[in-house]
């Protein structure tokens, strides 16, 4: 089979596999954007590669995802579609196999198929003339079939020479800044499934060799986005997975040296036990955050306090969770820029007031709490579809401290029934149930539906 043969067939390969996920060329290359967090794919590239055109290295983990194919297969099939004699020509001009580009449409090639080259006039017949080889290389590069090999050229080149990759480093530290502005009305599933490629890629990249300073921005690095799918696990209600991940984002933290970035992981990771009925365990982490984040006012500060002042109300230390009340606050008044930013990394008002909530939720104060709710909800735009339901809940959980049952397990019902399927589950579950044994408590034939529907 020759080379036009293999890509020919590769290509018919992709075509068969998006055919199979009902996707046009169209929604595929949107779908790759979207998976990336970049628009640099569009329907040309894809239909491209559909016709043989190599497809960038960097880009097979996200069609992969897209395409619903294990990734080890479609780069089988990729590194079939290369040329074996072009490979051949680029190892005796010195070069590694894996960083060949194929030849763009119309360039001399050597019989067999490889890139053009000087062919024979050697000792053996067969001696390349790097000169021209790397001239003719050059001109290729600039045809837009040989683009898509430039990149993994960069990485051999780039390694080889400072024993680290800049360039995955960098795109690293912007998936994390990406990851970290939330959910943005997506279901938890949906943000781990678009983190998955990401993940990949941070496994591999902290299996290479670096030199310190880097190694150390990539431990930072890998202890956020850690936390992030943390924070996603624990909302989907897995604790176990959300106290692993948690795990890995404290060794990564303590290895980069960033108290800052620990001593969020700590208070984030004080959220789970808070969340599933271990305030005892969610205090003693909570305070082994606030040691961390030092007396500077921080995000990691403010959280820490704040989420310390929910264990401490839930496990009936009231002068205690007023004074971490009163720190939270003090904290909050001081942040400013990406410190009060509305992200998951940022303590802005909005998650100031929903921590606040369940504080004087849990300690039976409704009228400091519905100012809390109220004011956070003046705070929510976005769609925050957790965010809203928790502020309900802890509503309807105010109602039954002030003795309306009835009226807080319509509520509760309310709430439960116009959430999205995908939603119901996890840490608003958790909460929902909570609220529902309380009802049933005091009243039970008044809390039915609400348990049916959670049933």
């Amino acid at each position: 089979m020759n080379d036009d043969e293999r890509r020919r067939q590769f290509g018919a390969y992709l075509t068969g596999l998006r055919n199979r996920t009902g996707r046009s060329q169209s929604r595929l290359a949107a779908f790759l954007s979207e998976l990336s967090g970049t628009t640099s794919i569009t329907r040309h590239e894809v239909s491209r590669w559909e016709r043989g055109v190599r497809i960038p290295d960097v880009w097979l983990p996200y069609l992969a995802r897209a395409l619903d194919t294990p990734l080890s297969e479609l780069e089988r099939a990729a590194q079939h579609a290369r040329s074996p004699t072009t490979e051949a020509v680029l190892e005796h001009a010195g070069m590694c196999p894996v960083h060949a580009v194929h030849p763009a449409p119309g360039a001399r090639t050597v019989e067999g198929g490889g890139v053009g080259v000087a062919g024979g006039g050697g000792e053996d017949g067969t001696a390349v003339d790097r000169r021209h080889f790397l001239g003719v290389f050059a001109v290729a590069a600039t045809e837009p079939g040989a683009l898509s090999g430039l990149a993994t050229a960069r990485q051999g080149i780039d390694t080889a020479l400072t024993g680290s990759d800049a360039g995955d480093l960098a795109y690293l530290e912007g998936a994390f800044e990406r990851h970290r502005g939330g959910y943005r009305g997506r279901p938890p599933t949906d943000v781990l499934g678009q983190m998955r490629a990401d993940l990949d890629l941070l496994r591999d990249v902290l299996n290479r060799p670096h030199p310190a300073a880097a190694r150390t921005q990539l431990a930072r690095t890998a202890a956020g986005i850690a936390g992030l799918v943390a924070i996603v696990q624990h909302d989907r209600g897995d604790q176990r997975e959300a106290h692993r991940w948690f795990a890995t984002a404290e060794r990564a933290a303590r290895e980069s040296g960033d108290r800052q970035m620990l001593a969020w992981t700590l208070a984030r990771h004080a959220m789970v036990p808070l969340n599933y009925g271990a305030p005892e365990a969610a205090a003693a982490l909570s305070v082994q955050a606030r040691a961390a984040a030092g007396r500077a006012p921080s995000a990691s500060a403010a959280l820490a306090a704040a989420v310390g002042a929910r264990a401490l109300a839930a496990n009936g230390d009231r002068m205690g969770a007023l004074r971490g009340v009163a720190d939270a606050r003090t904290i909050a008044g001081q942040l400013d820029g990406s410190q009060a930013a509305d992200t998951w990394f940022g303590y802005p008002l909005q998650k100031h007031h929903v921590h606040l909530s369940q504080t004087f939720t849990l300690l039976g104060s409704t009228k400091d709490a519905y100012a809390e709710q109220d004011a956070a909800l003046a705070l929510t735009r976005t769609p925050s579809v957790m965010t809203r339901a928790l502020l309900d809940i802890d509503r309807a959980a105010c109602l039954s401290a002030e003795g309306d049952s009835a009226e807080a397990a319509e509520r509760a019902h309310g709430v439960w029934e116009n959430l999205p399927p995908a939603y119901r589950s996890g840490l608003v579950r958790e909460r929902t149930a909570a609220l529902c044994d309380t009802i049933c408590d005091m009243a039970p034939g008044l809390a039915r539906d609400l348990r049916m529907a959670l049933a």
